[in-house]
């Protein structure tokens, strides 16, 4: 990739994000732009995970680049509908905070809806998920980043990394932009640990996938469904076997099954399709090897990392072709996450979140869910800006410091 010397410079910032523009010189049917950032932090991916890092990188003063391929932040909230995220609370009490449960709360308040009561333990764990409205959430997603500061850039990916004296060198495309960011920590919220997997890290992955689900809604007043929860008067779902979010071509294939799914299933019913999810949501695809693995005995049991960062509470939920049978953790048992579950291994200056911590397969259909990823988000976000304030990496942080920012920015810290 050449930049043009004769190209015009647009000097831009964005909360002292350093940002230049030059075109090309190229003919008039083909126009590029080119575009250098510079910035402390670069989140990969604006789902569950990378919204909450990001904003929380950004409120902590880093310069903070969110890229995100698709045309939202939110990711399966949003994209995928399930906009029912959980579980923010355990016997009884509220166990996750901060700013994901902030921005929940919010879409929650300005749609003129109801928060479940978490003093209550329900006698099935998704009557406490909170039901929000997914387009609201995502705008209010939007406002959290640009009130922190936050430079998005929307249908970009990175092509190429290469580490360097200060950091790193990401060269990136969207559809008519190459961009080359210039940052010293990066967070990998892809979902897939797309980036660790760039840089030839370590990864894990089971011999076949949990399926996917599409989400839709057809017109039936008849099957009202539970009030909160998978399966509700919003939106039912099918699911896509064989669903892998590796790469562009097998989520094409996912979409393309998925919708030829519910066409079918409008054939058959006859009934109207009132709505329908622009894409399928992924349960599963690469998971990295941290310096910890969480084990499905470590998530059972409750066990407190030395290195916790935050909690995180659902069953062990695997979908198989026959179904999902949640296998409910014990009375009181609450998991935690630790910070070295996030940090591949042998990297520096580096750090994940989301549904790609370290973790094997049964460990991980618990702890990939929305409330756990946004927990493990912030958890990022604050490791990341610490990285960068020290000039060290996520693992040689102090932990006690990054117990206190997260408790400082309205986290719950596990004991």
């Amino acid at each position: 990739m050449q930049y043009s010397a004769a190209g015009m410079a647009l000097a831009a910032s964005f909360k002292g994000i350093s940002q230049t523009h030059a075109r090309p010189q190229l003919g008039p049917a083909h126009r590029e732009e080119s575009v250098t950032t510079q910035c402390d932090v670069l989140v990969v991916g604006g789902g569950t995970a990378g919204t909450i890092a990001a904003t929380q990188a950004g409120r902590m003063g880093a310069r903070t680049l969110l890229l995100e391929r698709n045309s939202q932040l939110g990711g399966t909230t949003t994209t995928g509908g399930v906009s029912f995220p959980g579980l923010f609370d355990a016997w009884g009490r509220q166990i996750i905070a901060g700013i994901g449960w902030e921005l929940v709360r919010e879409s929650v308040e300005l749609d003129g809806g109801t928060l479940p009561d978490f003093s209550q333990v329900p006698d099935h764990h998704w009557k406490n998920q909170v039901r929000i409205n997914q387009f609201l959430y995502a705008l209010l997603a939007e406002e959290k980043c640009e009130q922190a500061g936050v430079r998005i850039a929307y249908y970009e990916f990175p092509q190429a990394i290469t580490q360097t004296a200060k950091g790193w060198q990401i060269d990136c495309a969207g559809f008519g932009t190459w961009r080359r960011v210039l940052c010293k920590q990066i967070i990998d919220c892809t979902g897939g640990a797309e980036v660790v997997g760039m840089l030839n890290l370590p990864r894990l992955r089971g011999e076949e996938a949990q399926p996917g689900s599409i989400l839709f809604k057809l017109d039936t007043a008849n099957n009202p469904g539970r009030p909160n929860g998978p399966g509700s008067g919003l939106l039912d779902s099918l699911y896509i076997h064989g669903a892998d979010s590796s790469n562009s071509c097998t989520v094409t294939a996912a979409n393309l099954k998925g919708r030829k799914a519910v066409l079918n299933k409008v054939r058959t019913t006859k009934k109207r399709l009132m709505h329908l999810q622009p894409e399928v949501g992924f349960r599963e695809s690469y998971r990295i090897e941290g310096e910890t693995v969480i084990t499905v005995d470590d998530y059972a049991s409750g066990r407190v990392f030395d290195d916790a960062v935050c909690y995180a509470f659902y069953p062990v939920d695997l979908h198989t072709r026959s179904g999902v049978k949640p296998k409910p953790l014990g009375r009181g048992t609450v998991p935690t996450v630790p910070l070295s579950a996030l940090v591949p291994k042998g990297s520096r200056n580096i750090i994940v979140a989301g549904r790609c911590v370290s973790s094997d397969r049964l460990a991980n259909s618990g702890l990939r869910v929305q409330a756990s990823c946004m927990a493990m988000g912030q958890a990022a976000g604050v490791a990341a800006a610490l990285a960068v304030e020290h000039e060290t990496t996520p693992q040689e942080l102090s932990l006690t410091e990054i117990h206190r920012h997260l408790r400082d920015h309205g986290a719950i810290v596990p004991a």
